[in-house]
């Protein structure tokens, strides 16, 4: 089990809402380009409809060590479960008629070979630069001399966030939480 994808320790601890967060409803999605594990630079404000895109510190192969006391750092574990969650409800996140991305700070040819690792179905963005996390003020992680981003998800519609969700505790059930907060909306608007 503990070299599974889907493997979290135990005992983590837990994230508490700093309020790092409470800015965002309303903002709309940063006008930039940023380089996508299709290789191509993604437009954000030209995308369309919904959309979620999930922030995460950093996901590596079991053989990149982690960087020390990360397990002790509340939230920081847990990249490539809630990746899997994602990939694992992909199909329902299309019926629900949602763009998925995910979002790091590693650079754009690391996430490729990530994302063949872990099989997803979509792209991710690298935030290489940090241009993305700076323009929303978003939340980081300072460790070693890396600058990382906090587990964050958001919601966008026609350009705007209209939900997010931070903390993002455990990271593989954050899924449960954007279909719950889709089905809830379509619920409302029958």
């Amino acid at each position: 089990m503990k070299d599974s994808l889907a493997y979290l320790p135990e005992g983590l601890p837990v994230p508490v809402d700093d309020g790092a967060c409470n800015h965002l409803m309303g903002l709309p999605i940063p006008n930039m380009k940023l380089k996508s594990t299709n290789g191509e630079l993604v437009e954000l404000k030209n995308i369309n409809g919904r959309v979620v895109i999930y922030l995460y510190p950093m996901t590596g192969p079991s053989e990149i060590p982690l960087p020390k006391g990360w397990d002790e750092i509340p939230g920081a574990r847990g990249c490539t479960p809630q990746a899997c969650s994602f990939k694992n409800h992909y199909a329902a996140l299309q019926e629900l008629d949602v763009e998925i991305f995910g979002m790091s700070t590693q650079s754009s040819e690391f996430q490729k070979k990530e994302k063949e690792r872990i099989h997803l179905p979509f792209d991710l963005l690298s935030d290489e630069n940090i241009e993305f996390a700076k323009a929303l003020n978003l939340p980081l992680h300072y460790v070693d001399n890396l600058v990382l981003h906090k587990r964050v998800t958001l919601i966008f519609d026609a350009g705007k966030i209209i939900k997010y969700f931070y903390p993002v505790f455990p990271p593989d059930k954050n899924i449960d939480e954007v279909i719950g907060y889709f089905k809830g909306q379509e619920l409302n608007n029958e």
